[in-house]
């Protein structure tokens, strides 16, 4: 049975001995989680913007807490970008204060800042009684929680205002479509600056009473181990479970391990059909997948009821409307077809950027996502790129390149690939393929270009493929399309 939360302060400070969070080196138990950030959150001031330099560690869990109920808005930071991105996002959000263990090295564009150390060692009296307060039948908190920077592909990035009460509609919705309850616990790789990592992954477990065990950075080893002892669920992206594939082809132990899993999920990408499949044929576990970007959290998933549909993200969660809608803002047919760009309304929308409006929207109050995607009758989402990098408007036709890309990746030569259009005299833009070929094997481009021609029709085939040693990600995985180098001179830099 799914635990059900009245709030997410009141998951935080539920107390008891059951594990919260663990890592290589920690363990804290709801009790602990409950007396440290309270203990901690009397030195925050409400309403005022704070940083969480956010490593993969209890700190981490401890200080997003104990902001969350001071009523401070979170500001991750990851500790890996560069010094312009932190100072923008230091002056942008209008930081003053930063949360981060003692023994935390905070790179000069942060020294200015007041450290408010996160010390796992003090010596905190317990806390007794209701310290939840009440909440009245029907009230939301509607205070902004978190202020997560988009990736910025497409100018500085943006600060996107989250409510409380917008992400515990947003868990709410995964824990019925999951079935997700306290009885679970989590093995957990993946950064805690994104929304994947630090909503699903930390503050999911502890809404509905479950454990999450952090085991950054991400190893084959340390999920199998996780999931081997007792874990139940898994999330990852693409690329993990990709390296997953790859060791399952000799690693028993592996795939006895995602056998006794209860869930897998995946999401921030793609995940191939051939990597699907072959987790599926070493484990007999399926891979579910879901959507969803920053402003929106998650948007669809798939069900765990019903049959499973490799290349789809599923069918809206509850309390989620969604459109595909063309050029015109007309929905689409659904068809599993007819290309659109996918428009939102839901329970768990952001409030608005840090610096402007909800910007660009759609038709009364629908969000314009920019992802491209088409429906089916039942209401599947497949997801083909994005309305700025992936639509290819070539011939009178509209292409989305995640199609091409899925087709490719089943191909026994293609270890990964990107397809963006460039401009063509002609038709207007044609379609463009960069290619990172298997090691031993020999496919060139008419080969591959025939191989999409067999699946999709002839307008949506690559006229051009470039191969390449790699494909340029971000760090969760995600295909840094601008980065694809063309200069109308296609030289392959394989070696």
């Amino acid at each position: 049975m799914t635990a059900r939360s009245t709030s997410l302060k009141a998951a935080i400070l539920r107390g008891g001995s059951r594990n919260a969070v663990t890592t290589r080196g920690d363990t804290l138990s709801y009790e602990q989680l409950r007396d440290q950030a309270m203990h901690l959150s009397e030195r925050l001031v409400a309403d005022a913007p704070i940083g969480l330099w956010a490593t993969a560690e209890v700190a981490t869990v401890v200080g997003l807490c104990a902001a969350l109920i001071a009523g401070a808005p979170v500001v991750p930071l990851n500790p890996k970008s560069g010094p312009s991105e932190l100072g923008h996002v230091v002056t942008d959000a209008g930081l003053q204060t930063i949360l981060a263990h003692p023994s935390a090295t905070l790179p000069d564009e942060l020294a200015t800042l007041r450290l408010v150390p996160v010390n796992l060692d003090g010596d905190y009296a317990p806390i007794c009684g209701d310290v939840t307060g009440p909440i009245p039948d029907g009230q939301k908190d509607s205070r902004t929680a978190l202020i997560m920077y988009t990736s910025g592909t497409t100018g500085p990035p943006k600060g996107v205002m989250l409510t409380t009460a917008a992400i515990e509609a947003n868990l709410q919705a995964l824990a019925d479509r999951w079935e997700w309850s306290d009885r679970d616990e989590l093995v957990h790789a993946l950064p805690l600056f994104h929304v994947h990592g630090l909503v699903l992954g930390v503050l999911g477990p502890i809404y509905v009473g479950g454990s999450v065990s952090l085991v950054s950075p991400f190893t084959v080893e340390a999920v199998a181990h996780g999931l081997a002892n007792g874990a139940t669920m898994l999330f990852a992206v693409p690329t993990m479970y990709h390296r997953i594939a790859v060791a399952l082809e000799t690693d028993a132990r592996l795939a006895d391990a995602l056998a006794g899993a209860r869930l897998l999920v995946s999401g921030s990408g793609p995940l191939t059909t051939d990597d699907y499949r072959r987790v599926e044929a070493a484990s007999g576990q399926r891979i579910v997948e879901r959507y969803g970007m920053t402003e929106t959290l998650i948007i669809t998933s798939g069900d765990l009821r019903a049959p499973a549909t490799p290349g789809t993200v599923g069918r809206p969660l509850a309390g989620v409307a969604l459109r595909v809608v063309d050029e015109n803002g007309d929905d689409v047919a659904a068809d599993n077809e007819s290309v659109g760009e996918v428009l939102v309304k839901s329970d768990s929308l952001f409030e608005g950027y840090l610096r402007g409006g909800r910007s660009p929207d759609g038709p009364l109050d629908w969000f314009r996502t920019g992802d491209l995607g088409t429906l089916s009758r039942d209401g599947t989402l497949r997801l083909v790129g994005r309305a700025s990098t992936d639509l290819v408007k070539s011939g009178g036709f509209r292409i989305g390149t995640g199609e091409i890309e899925g087709v490719l990746r089943d191909h026994p030569s293609v270890e990964d690939v990107a397809v963006r259009g460039v401009a063509d005299d002609d038709l207007g833009e044609r379609v463009v393929a960069w290619v990172v070929r298997k090691a031993g094997t020999t496919a060139d481009s008419p080969e591959l270009i025939e191989y999409v021609s067999q699946s999709l029709s002839a307008h949506k085939r690559p006229r051009e493929i470039f191969f390449v040693t790699e494909i340029p990600r971000n760090a969760m995985g995600k295909v840094q399309k601008q980065l694809l180098s063309y200069d109308g001179q296609l030289k392959s830099t394989e070696r």
